[in-house]
């Protein structure tokens, strides 16, 4: 009988937003909103975060990762609950520390087998590993396998992002290339990318919210020509903008039933910024 595996991710996968079957435990990002702080998603949810944003223009976010003596009681939890391999898959190393301090933490609980995966990327795509690989444990395959699926997502998977001010990418250091966005330049819409490496980058520079929309729709067009994909939309508190990209994908291919779509959640919303769209896509495997 092959050894059971714990699944974790961290809140920025937008999980909690899914509904699933499985028993994944979630690393949650703390979100500060000036005085005071809140676990992401159980203290205050994608929704409640924006309308606050909304409703106090003197407030500026800001976040920080799940603090290392928890990891180590999460971790704890497991061994006494019988697991002795956990699987982390965690955010982008270079969106956040929690791939470091998740193996650190794993180097204090000796007796539990911690793998910790980057998933390079954030929200869905990071989502949609999670649900593979627990479904994958459920079915009793070894961690050897469940990562080398999880290398096939990591490497088959896109997200552009039309953005609606970059003053939160800029402010909070998550914007790679952001060299160049001083002053008036922030008033700029640029369409970003998740680099292949895992960093937010400027792709190019729009000067209106909605060509940058209809431009991250042109390169997944351009992108997904004959290729079997399954698209999605994540969007921070910008329900019509999401509307148009479902119903423009859905116009384009009458044969596509579903459009998975998330919200952003306040730990990642809280440097996207208010109003952020991003579509994506996952190439399936050739059948």
């Amino acid at each position: 009988m092959k050894e059971k595996i714990a699944i974790i991710t961290c809140s920025n996968a937008c999980l909690d937003y899914i509904d699933h079957e499985y028993d994944v435990k979630i690393f949650r990002t703390s979100v500060h909103l000036g005085e005071e702080s809140y676990l992401d998603y159980l203290d205050i949810t994608a929704d409640e975060f924006y309308q606050r944003l909304e409703d106090d223009k003197s407030i500026f976010p800001s976040t920080s990762f799940f603090p290392l003596g928890k990891m180590i009681t999460v971790y704890e939890d497991l061994v006494k609950e019988g697991y002795k391999k956990a699987l982390v898959i965690s955010i982008s190393q270079h969106m956040s520390g929690i791939y470091n301090a998740s193996l650190l933490a794993a180097k204090e609980v000796p007796k539990l087998d911690v793998t910790v995966f980057d998933s390079k990327t954030v929200a869905y795509p990071q989502a949609k590993m999670v649900l593979v690989a627990a479904k994958m444990a459920k079915e009793g395959k070894d961690i050897h396998e469940i990562l080398e699926e999880l290398e096939y997502i990591r490497d088959h998977n896109k997200i552009y992002f039309a953005v609606h001010t970059l003053t939160y990418l800029v402010k909070n250091g998550r914007l790679s290339n952001a060299s160049g966005f001083i002053g008036s330049a922030l008033k700029i819409k640029p369409v970003l990318v998740i680099s292949k490496e895992g960093k937010v980058e400027t792709f190019e520079k729009i000067r209106t919210f909605q060509k940058a929309v209809d431009r991250i729709l042109k390169l997944y067009y351009d992108e997904t020509v004959g290729l079997d994909v399954e698209p999605f939309v994540i969007h921070a508190n910008n329900p019509e903008v999401r509307d148009y990209l479902i119903k423009v994908l859905k116009e384009n291919d009458p044969l596509l039933k579903r459009v998975v779509s998330l919200p952003l959640t306040a730990g990642v919303g809280a440097h996207a910024g208010p109003k952020t769209v991003g579509l994506g896509y996952y190439i399936k495997h050739k059948k």
